[in-house]
């Protein structure tokens, strides 16, 4: 499978991931009634499309403190020691170690380094498609891709009971990746 004859418009090179057109989201819920969301606001990385697709790779880091659920007393709750404990594990990393075609969509396998641990992740990934950048010559690539962590396996929030927050945190990425003339 070649990506050049069944993606239109598919581009190799490497593409930076823009922060400014890029999220990271969670949702996790909350006394098991709730829903609370949030996202992080600090991503870099580097998606490198191959000419066959499942060549391609993808590297990103993610600023822990950057963490933004609408509001401050819960965002530094989380910073802290018994949730992300940012002072001793400022990012949150990704990088992949395979593709596979899953219909239209792909399977993105990787490591995901979390509160100092790193655990094998898959992401459900949808490429958005190739376009022109807004700076002459300049492309663009868009990829959306979800995924469902468990907190206790990254050793997050492991003294809070399941009832308090839950287990399972859904994750969403919406990357922008620019490459320049």
């Amino acid at each position: 499978m070649t990506a050049t004859t069944e993606i239109p418009g598919y581009l190799t090179g490497t593409w930076t991931i823009d922060e400014v057109h890029s999220d990271v989201t969670f949702v996790v819920r909350h006394l098991g009634v709730s829903k609370v969301r949030g996202r992080f606001t600090g991503i870099e990385g580097t998606i490198v499309t191959a000419e066959n697709i499942l060549d391609s790779s993808v590297t990103a880091t993610i600023d822990a403190a950057s963490i933004d659920t609408n509001n401050e007393q819960r965002d530094n709750h989380v910073r802290d020691a018994e949730f992300l404990d940012v002072e001793n594990h400022p990012t949150l990393s990704f990088r992949s170690t395979g593709i596979r075609a899953d219909g239209a969509d792909y399977l993105i396998d990787g490591e995901l380094t979390l509160h100092g641990v790193t655990r094998p992740v898959t992401l459900t990934a949808e490429l958005g498609g190739f376009g022109d950048g807004l700076i002459e010559g300049s492309k663009v690539i868009g990829v959306s891709a979800t995924t469902e962590l468990n907190r206790g396996d990254f050793e997050v929030g492991t003294g809070l009971p399941n009832a308090v927050v839950s287990d399972k945190i859904k994750v969403e990425l919406n990357l922008e990746g620019l490459m320049l003339p």
